[in-house]
C-alpha cells in the first residue's frame, strides 16, 4: 500500500474566522497541484451560482472536492481561473514543491473581507501541515 506523501488544503477566512473547506492526501505533488487546480477552476466557475440550500439534493462532485465558497466580486474567481490556467504560474507552483517548500496561493475578495487559500506540502511521517 503507498502512503500519501503529500497533502493539500482550501480554507477560507474572514479575517476573525478560519475554515477548512476541503483536503487531499495523495502520492506526489503534480497530483497535489492538479488537485488544487480543479479545486480552482471548480470554485472559480460556480461564481454566480446559487449555494446549495438545506433539502436540495447534493451536487454531483467527488467526494474529495472543497466546499463551494460565494464570491462577492469577480476578482476572486478571475483570479483563480488564472493561476489555474496559466502555465507560468503552474510551472513556479510545481517548482515550489520540488524544492520542498510548502505552496500558498491566496485570494481575496475585499467585498466582504474573505480570503481564499489554496495549500499543498510534503507530508513527512508524523507532520500535520506548514
Amino acid at each position: 500500500m503507498t502512503r500519501a506523501a503529500y497533502a493539500a488544503e482550501v480554507t477560507v477566512s474572514d479575517g476573525q474566522r478560519h475554515a477548512c473547506l476541503g483536503t487531499a492526501a495523495v502520492r506526489n505533488r503534480r497530483l497535489v497541484l492538479l488537485w488544487l487546480r480543479r479545486q480552482a477552476l471548480r470554485l472559480a466557475n460556480a461564481h454566480g451560482n446559487r449555494l446549495p440550500q438545506e433539502g436540495d439534493p447534493p451536487p454531483p462532485t467527488a467526494t474529495s472536492d472543497a466546499r463551494p465558497v460565494v464570491f462577492h466580486g469577480t476578482d476572486a474567481p478571475e483570479t483563480l481561473r488564472h493561476w489555474a490556467t496559466t502555465g507560468q504560474l503552474q510551472d513556479d507552483a510545481i517548482r515550489t514543491l520540488e524544492a520542498g517548500f510548502p505552496l500558498h496561493f491566496t485570494v481575496l475578495d475585499p467585498a466582504v473581507g474573505l480570503s481564499l487559500t489554496l495549500a499543498g506540502w510534503h507530508a513527512f511521517p508524523g507532520h500535520r501541515r506548514p
